[in-house]
């Protein structure tokens, strides 16, 4: 019978450590960040709500013109694009409206993924200018989303919520509608 020889077998046993250091430091160093409180920072266009809150959770109602509630939870998973609307929405609030629905549409094939709710007093022309094509229109019954419309007339915020209700991202009255479409580019695959 052959003895191996020590230094092959010493040898060996070190590469095999060094594989299992090559994939085990990542692990490692992914850990020893977890622990220390940092969080990888990606650049968005909104501001994240903190504390999260969760609108199925909270009852929060919202009546469609219809007469019907808006299901937060939907029969499949798609996100909800809330914009609010300030006092006397006009021109800037309808042009703000538009490119959140072109934002939807640069979706293509995802695009369904995405749903539309205008919360408050519709413009003046919503039915001449197509906005009723594109969005579902609806009110706040229990006003629990006052603290997210803005009170700048003419103007819009927007709330991009999470398929279960969660609230993601806040994008207040004056946002760039194109930092949206971009959010939700990323979000939406």
């Amino acid at each position: 019978m052959n003895q191996p020889n020590p230094k092959a077998l010493r040898t060996s046993r070190l590469k095999f450590l060094l594989i299992i250091l090559v994939f085990a430091a990542p692990i490692i160093a992914a850990g020893l960040l977890n622990l220390s409180g940092w969080q990888p920072t990606g650049k968005g266009f909104g501001e994240p709500i903190f504390p999260q809150r969760n609108f199925e959770q909270e009852h929060v109602q919202m009546r469609l013109a219809s007469g019907q509630l808006w299901a937060w939870r939907d029969s499949s998973p798609r996100l909800t694009l809330i914009a609010l609307a300030g006092p006397n929405c006009a021109a800037n609030c309808v042009d703000t409206l538009t490119k959140m629905a072109a934002a939807r549409i640069t979706l293509n094939n995802n695009a369904s993924r995405l749903r539309l709710l205008y919360v408050g007093q519709p413009p003046v022309d919503a039915a001449t200018n197509g906005m009723e094509n594109y969005w579902q229109i609806g009110t706040d019954v229990n006003n629990a989303l006052a603290k997210f419309q803005p009170s700048t007339p003419d103007s819009v915020s927007a709330l991009l919520v999470e398929s279960d209700g969660t609230a993601l991202t806040l994008y207040p009255a004056g946002f760039d509608p194109s930092g949206l479409r971009k959010d939700l580019q990323k979000v939406i695959r």
